[in-house]
């Protein structure tokens, strides 16, 4: 490419020169032949047809002017003066096959180019008038050979030539320069290689179920995909490249983290009727500087349906779980009473294991028919035989009026949190043969659930830390965040929880959950712990 831009900006300087030397020679022949044609002595001369004072004259001229001829003739062409005295008297015409007619005829000089007699020549002539100068008598013709155009060109032809291939040089190196600077900006990459990451990038874009949007060191939008116009309720036939962040999201943090360059993650954001999970990276250039952020975000629903999906799955692992240890003691028990022979006492521990499920289930399916629930309490129960407790359910609860908005994800949460540790300070405190009685009803606006355990009890300076998130009366590691979870779930549903000290000396937790959350904690609760995106 640097040698084809420098060969033609050498053969257009060739040309240039060439061209402009020629016009300025036809100028310069056109000017002599005017002043030639205006001069007295030749016009009365021409008039007289005096050759015998021409030839002289246009000789004499010629040289003083530099012009390789000089040619003078009458009103029809003939030749009153010239170098060759052969040509004398004969037609300017035959010379060069040129017509003369638009100075004989017009009355108008002009310039051409022609071979003659005497070569290759650049030509200005000019009419010739009588004194009045109302008649045209003769035309002068002046001439300038291009031989010395070409003298002229081959003279700086060398220099023109030098200074191309200096230019060239220059253009190899300035582009292997860029080159090296681009291969570095590319990371080394072809330009074939490029388009396919390009496309593969845009595809990849599309395809992520997950909202992105990018923007440059300006804030202004570079990149975003289909996914994010959809979550964020955007007129998908709206420009959105080059436009601001804050005109398409207002109270976004992205420019926060374009200024700060930290990263954010799993932030929430409330859009309008909707939550989002939110992250946001800058993204850096060769020396480390923020050159960008993208953020990627999703709606919370989507995850929290995921998530109720694990918490199922996880309580139902457990259910089975808690049911195969405790069958499994008891076939061993049952195994053992007939090696001895006590078969007696076998089908008695049999029967009863029976009656005791049997009246467990009948319960559940009269006074839970929620199977979530349902499972959950189940569960729980098998966990209280494993620690060799017992869980009794009130058989006069009754918990049929569950509202359908009510997450049961949350609701296992609260109530499996409560229980289990209703179950540990039971057993820590009373040992094997504890009691865990729960009662729930449904009755009023409320859901209450009350769970009395044999533990230990709560000492007063301790009740109202007690769901503070870390703190324990345990000694071991990895407690003190299952009642912090359960007051966030709580007041989150608009709901409360209360300890009492129980008859038997243990605790007593009362849950209430009102079957429809009051509108003022629902307006406040999308802005518990919410940030912008």
């Amino acid at each position: 490419m640097a040698l084809l831009q420098t060969g033609f900006i050498g053969v257009f300087a060739v040309h240039y020169i060439s061209t402009s030397l020629e016009e300025q020679i036809g100028q310069r022949a056109l000017h002599v032949a005017k002043t030639i044609a205006a001069m007295p002595e030749v016009v009365q001369a021409v008039q007289q047809k005096d050759t015998a004072f021409l030839i002289p004259l246009s000789l004499n001229l010629a040289e003083q002017t530099d012009a390789r001829f000089i040619v003078i003739g009458d009103r029809n062409g003939i030749r009153l003066a010239h170098p060759t005295a052969a040509k004398i008297g004969k037609s300017m015409h035959d010379d060069d096959n040129e017509s003369n007619d638009r100075a004989l005829i017009q009355g108008r000089g002009f310039i051409s180019k022609a071979e003659g007699s005497l070569g290759m020549s650049m030509r200005g002539k000019a009419p010739i008038y009588d004194q009045v100068g109302e008649q045209i008598i003769g035309v002068v013709s002046v001439g300038y050979l291009l031989n010395r155009v070409q003298t002229i060109i081959d003279k700086y032809r060398m220099t023109i030539f030098l200074v191309i291939g200096i230019a060239f040089v220059v253009s190899v190196f300035i582009a292997i320069l860029f080159a090296r600077h681009f291969k570095k900006a590319i990371f080394g990459l072809e330009p074939e290689e490029i388009a396919r990451m390009f496309e593969e990038r845009n595809v990849t874009l599309q395809t992520v179920r997950e909202g992105i949007i990018s923007i440059d060191k300006s804030g202004h939008i570079a990149t975003f995909n289909k996914t994010a116009i959809k979550t964020l309720d955007l007129d998908p036939a709206a420009p959105l490249s080059g436009r601001p962040i804050q005109e398409i999201l207002p109270e976004s943090e992205m420019l926060d983290v374009l200024a700060t360059g930290e990263p954010q993650f799993d932030q929430e954001f409330h859009l309008k009727n909707h939550s989002l999970i939110v992250n946001r990276l800058p993204i850096r250039g060769e020396n480390g500087e923020v050159t960008g952020v993208v953020s990627s975000f999703r709606r919370k629903d989507e995850l929290d349906m995921v998530s109720r999906k694990l918490t199922r799955i996880q309580q139902y692992a457990e259910t089975l779980r808690s049911q195969s240890h405790e069958y499994s003691n008891k076939l061993h028990t049952i195994a053992g009473l007939i090696q001895i022979g006590a078969t007696d006492k076998a089908l008695q521990v049999i029967g009863q294991e029976t009656v005791d499920h049997q009246a467990l289930i009948q319960l559940l399916l009269k006074a839970v028919p929620d199977p979530v629930l349902a499972g959950c309490l189940l569960g729980k129960y098998n966990r209280a035989r494993e620690l060799g407790l017992h869980l009794k359910i009130d058989p006069e609860s009754h918990m049929t009026d569950l509202p359908d908005q009510l997450p049961r994800e949350q609701l296992m949460s609260i109530l499996g949190n409560v229980l289990d540790n209703a179950l540990e300070a039971t057993y820590r405190n009373h040992g094997a043969g504890g009691q865990v009685v729960l009662s729930m009803t449904d009755i009023g606006n409320d859901l209450i659930f009350d769970v009395e355990d044999q533990g230990a009890g709560i000492p007063e300076e301790q009740k109202q830390h007690i769901f503070e998130k870390g703190f324990t009366s345990k000694n071991e590691d990895g407690h003190g965040y299952g009642l912090h979870l359960v007051q966030s779930l709580i007041t989150g549903l608009s709901g409360s929880i209360c300890i009492e000290p129980a008859d038997t000396g243990g605790s007593r937790f009362i849950i209430y959950i009102p079957k429809i959350p009051t509108p003022s904690v629902q307006a406040q609760q999308p802005s518990s712990g919410v940030q912008s995106a």
